[in-house]
């Protein structure tokens, strides 16, 4: 019997025939960049996303989900205080300028990393946590593959240049939605503007904060291998978006990249309907039940992003391992739904579900099964 039934005959097409207008991919400046759909889960746009490159602080990012998750288990709390080593208050670098006799809160700690990107408080926290920045580095290594970061090897806390630290942008791309979803209470502080430490003010550089954008956070990053780079998210309206690039010259052309970003994601996508949750998709085969097929069935309603100019039409195909053994409950999820949107640069998936239940068949079912295995294996039914 087959193990893998690949409907490529049943073809959706979603957008209308009649839609038929084109979209130009986006032509920025950064040389690496990565812009995501947060609500739909789509990628705009990529351009070597997918290579590990020298991350410069937005590796910060992991070191403030580390401490996160410790708030979050109830490991630490925002007014436990931090021990500042010798090591740490002599990094080199951004610093929110701890001195060794120094007692900072985590609060303090997640200001002096998310606002002034501070070296050392990044080794203050890796310290911490770990006992040393070596050991928090491999938690952190450990941390990120189960986040989902596959392009990922962390030798640091802070990003300090390293030939053994590297990072994808669609790695902090998926680290910078982790921030976002899974600890949204503590997110705000990466957009505060300003952090004031030892009697030393210093403003946040992540472009275009406070400019009616839809800025709202994340962190840069600055170094001769990795040039001027910065992992951001944008609101506006019922949409975020998460962007990341790297390889800029300067921190104008820093801003300057942003601001291009959000216009264009923002301006060039509009939000199509395509599928209400429940909605039937196809039919599955079902093997040794009381019914023969089982109906797919969307298990969410399904928006997708289209180009404003697009071209062609969204189409999808349906995949399931089968067929589908029964019994089968209504609402598991039995099959994918991948859609391809022209334009973009991936597919994305929506899972299908049992639109009805599927009980084991009885006795003359499973006769009919056992035969028609006899049937194939002495050759006298074609599969």
């Amino acid at each position: 019997m087959p193990l893998m039934r690949l409907l490529t005959a049943c073809v959706v097409v979603i957008a209308s025939a009649t839609a038929s207008l084109a979209q130009s991919p986006y032509g920025g400046r950064a040389p690496n960049f990565y812009i995501y759909d947060f609500g739909s889960g789509q990628v705009l746009a990529q351009q070597n996303a997918d290579i590990p490159l020298p991350p410069a602080s937005m590796s910060k990012l992991m070191t403030l989900a580390m401490l996160y998750d410790a708030l979050s288990e109830g490991r630490v709390s925002l007014d436990t205080t931090w021990n500042v080593s010798t090591h740490a208050h002599e990094m080199g670098g951004s610093s929110m300028f701890l001195e060794t006799r120094d007692r900072p809160t985590t609060e303090d700690l997640i200001r002096g990393l998310a606002v002034v990107s501070g070296n050392d408080a990044a080794v203050a926290i890796a310290e911490g946590l770990g006992g040393t920045e070596a050991a928090f580095a491999q938690m952190a290594q450990l941390r990120a593959e189960q986040i989902g970061m596959t392009q990922t090897t962390i030798a640091n806390a802070s990003g300090w240049p390293d030939p053994r630290h590297r990072m994808s942008l669609h790695d902090l791309g998926v680290l910078a939605t982790y921030l976002i979803e899974d600890h949204a209470d503590l997110y705000h502080y990466l957009g505060e503007t300003e952090f004031t430490w030892n009697g030393i003010t210093q403003p946040n550089r992540v472009p275009l904060l406070g400019s009616g954008s839809g800025v709202d956070g994340l962190k840069t990053g600055h170094t001769e291998e990795a040039g001027y780079s910065l992992a951001g998210s944008a609101r506006q309206g019922s949409r975020r978006i998460v962007y990341v690039f790297s390889g800029l010259n300067s921190t104008a052309e820093r801003a300057e990249e942003s601001e291009r970003i959000i216009t264009w994601a923002f301006r060039q996508f509009v939000e199509r309907d395509v599928l209400e949750e429940g909605q039937a998709v196809a039919q599955a085969d079902v093997w040794m039940g009381t019914q023969s097929t089982v109906s797919l069935v969307a298990s969410a309603d399904l928006a997708v992003l289209v180009p404003a100019i697009q071209q062609g039409d969204i189409v999808s195909r349906v995949e399931y391992d089968g067929p589908l053994a029964a019994p089968i409950a209504q609402g598991q999820e039995v099959a994918q739904l991948i859609v391809e949107v022209p334009g973009l640069p991936n597919p994305f998936t929506l899972p299908l579900v049992a639109g009805e239940a599927v009980p084991e068949g009885g006795f003359m079912p499973r006769m009919r099964t056992a035969a028609l295995i006899l049937g194939e294996n002495l050759g006298l039914v074609t599969p």
